[in-house]
């Protein structure tokens, strides 16, 4: 497995050669790269590190303190936390920087190092190129004695940033406590399992069924919130006994719902409620990036807003947002970003408004899911090898298609009217994403299979 360095982060597999996995040699190397970016601008850098709870996460945890005060940073170490924690934690202690140890919704063998800035937000490209070429070198001085740096340990944060969240002027605790909800929640044995039960008892949820919560890391299923690996959970729902299901991934910055029947209420759905509950409120621009459901402009058409697109990555939604001044965006995978707290995907804010929302609308959440634009995305992908070339692959897709409306701002998208299909090369696995969508899932299938006899035929 090739070592991915990208836009998201350094993620690997755990064990292996070192270069080609994410082993404790590469985790010190890339740790000490980013810990001088840091110095570039700071002689005694603060720094947050969290971890989600991967069996691999407290060692990975280790490696990156040590690194840390070995370059002179102090460390603010939370442990075990959660991806929007650690960004909020890095405003609040005025840190210059912190490390997310989280392969967010990888399978367990995975790890990651997810580099964050002093606003609590993720590297740009450049300082990300930057950390790579020094990395590369392999010419890091490290502290000397008198100037290594100390480790402070914290477990407050996430209280903390569960009192933020119930702070907000759209979240209202009382409308969502008279409901008396009874919600179901799947953890996958990490972070989340500490999380949410807490924000849902600071909301007045106390009839919570939890499956999974229990943070050992060891996933009972495959950890990415989609509608295949959530089967258990919907199961629960069919019962009739719980008026919503709640699904994050393994460092909760990603959200997915479960109808009261058991059906899913869709991940690219997810932002799009956020948003219609937001914008009755405070009307603006909303941002998603271009492999997001149409639901969302379709939406904010409807609140006479406007809606812009963004290259797939959260650093290139925040970007985008921050441009046109969103009052909400995030990415159809189920991450909501909502600047009036923090600018990350922060599936704990994402709850707490929905549930408002959901609350406020005084029907079902089939319902509410019923009453928005219908559209069906077909995600699929081609594994990739060294032999194939990426480049050509989307040059030609997008002289075939020279006709249609095509974006290359992420790829090749093509869109053809209410439909789209759009091919990229992935910045956290080693794949080719073909996503198509349409009103149909039969359309949406056939709209990618098309696509991808095509991108067999030049290959």
């Amino acid at each position: 497995m090739t070592l991915i360095k990208s836009i998201s982060g350094i993620r690997g597999t755990i064990g292996g050669n070192t270069n080609d996995n994410l082993t404790p040699q590469d985790v010190v190397k890339f740790t000490s790269a980013y810990a001088y970016w840091l110095k570039t601008k700071n002689k005694k850098p603060k720094v947050v590190v969290g971890r989600d709870a991967r069996v691999s996460g407290k060692m990975v945890s280790d490696l990156v303190c040590a690194s840390l005060v070995g370059m002179g940073c102090d460390v603010v170490n939370l442990d075990l936390s959660t991806t929007p924690t650690v960004e909020m934690a890095v405003m609040e202690e005025k840190a210059d920087g912190g490390i997310i140890i989280t392969a967010s919704h990888n399978p367990g063998q995975w790890n990651a190092l997810k580099l964050l800035n002093e606003r609590g937000e993720f590297i740009s490209a450049a300082d990300g190129k930057f950390i790579l070429e020094v990395a590369e070198k392999d010419e890091i001085a490290y502290s000397n004695i008198k100037d290594l740096g100390k480790i402070t340990e914290n477990d407050t944060y996430i209280d903390k940033h569960i009192e933020k969240i119930c702070q907000l002027k759209l979240v209202d605790v009382e409308a969502i406590k008279a409901k008396n909800y009874s919600i179901a929640i799947d953890c996958v044995n990490s972070t989340g399992g500490i999380a949410l039960p807490k924000l849902l008892n600071a909301l007045g949820v106390h009839q919570i069924k939890e499956l999974y919560c229990e943070p050992s890391g060891k996933f009972p299923h495959n950890p990415e919130p989609l509608p295949e690996n959530i089967t258990e959970i919907c199961s629960a729902l069919e019962s009739g006994n719980h008026h919503l299901g709640i699904v994050v991934d393994p460092d909760v910055d990603r959200l997915m719902f479960i109808c009261e029947d058991g059906t899913p209420f869709g991940e690219e759905y997810t932002l799009v409620a956020v948003a219609d509950y937001v914008l009755k409120h405070k009307k603006g621009n909303t941002v998603s990036n271009l492999s997001s459901t149409r639901a969302l402009k379709d939406v904010s058409m409807l609140h006479g807003c406007e809606h812009y697109e963004a290259a797939v990555g959260e650093v290139n939604v925040v970007e985008k947002m921050k441009e046109v001044n969103a009052v909400i965006g995030g990415e159809g995978n189920g991450g909501v970003i909502y600047p009036e707290l923090h600018y990350g995907r922060d599936a704990l804010v994402g709850i707490a408004l929905f549930l408002t929302h959901l609350a406020k609308y005084e029907g079902s959440a089939k319902m509410l899911k019923r009453s928005y634009p219908n559209y069906t995305i077909s995600k699929n992908k081609i594994e990739l090898y060294p032999q194939i070339d990426v480049d050509k692959i989307l040059k030609e897709i997008s002289e075939r298609y020279s006709k249609q409306d095509i974006s290359l701002l992420d790829g090749v998208k093509i869109n053809f009217d209410k439909e789209w299909v759009q091919l990229r090369k992935s910045n956290t696995e080693p794949i080719i994403r073909i996503y198509a969508e349409s009103d149909s899932d039969a359309k949406a299938e056939n709209l990618a299979k098309k696509i991808i006899g095509d991108i067999k035929e030049i290959i």
